[in-house]
């Protein structure tokens, strides 16, 4: 495949922004985002996030909710204030019920807990992009 073909297929891969300031929770998460075909980039913060050139071409956040500066929530209503409508799937070790429910309400996908089970957030992830499958079809990762 020339390179011009092949940044054509790459460019049709769903691109995944995992926001977390825990480097193995990103890179863990990054390379299972990978390994089942998608394109993925990381973000220590919010506000490196906001500041990300490739911003507009992400499908999806997975955001944790504790970060330094910028907050999740804080950032997920800063995305949908600038009508910003990409899906998100918050990954956290901080679960409330109270948060929880604010995320799903702003209109986040799900809202899981840290340690999560890979097909727990594949299946999410799914969800987020729209594509649904069978739990048989998806690849057995735990």
């Amino acid at each position: 495949m020339n390179s011009n073909a092949e940044k054509t297929s790459q460019c049709a891969l769903p691109l995944v922004a995992i926001v977390d300031d825990d480097r193995s929770v990103r890179e863990a998460t990054e390379g299972l985002m990978r390994s089942v075909g998608y394109r993925a980039e990381s973000f220590t913060s919010a506000e490196e996030f906001l500041l990300a050139e490739r911003k507009k071409e992400i499908h999806c956040v997975i955001l944790d909710l504790i970060l330094g500066g910028i907050n999740g929530l804080a950032l997920q209503r800063r995305l949908t204030a600038a009508n910003r409508k990409v899906p998100i799937v918050f990954l956290t070790a901080h679960w409330s019920e109270a948060a929880r429910f604010q995320a799903l309400r702003l209109g986040a996908v799900d809202f899981l807990k840290k340690p999560c089970g890979e097909n727990e957030l594949l299946s999410a992830l799914q969800t987020a992009l729209g594509i649904h499958h069978r739990p048989e079809d998806i690849q057995k990762h735990d």
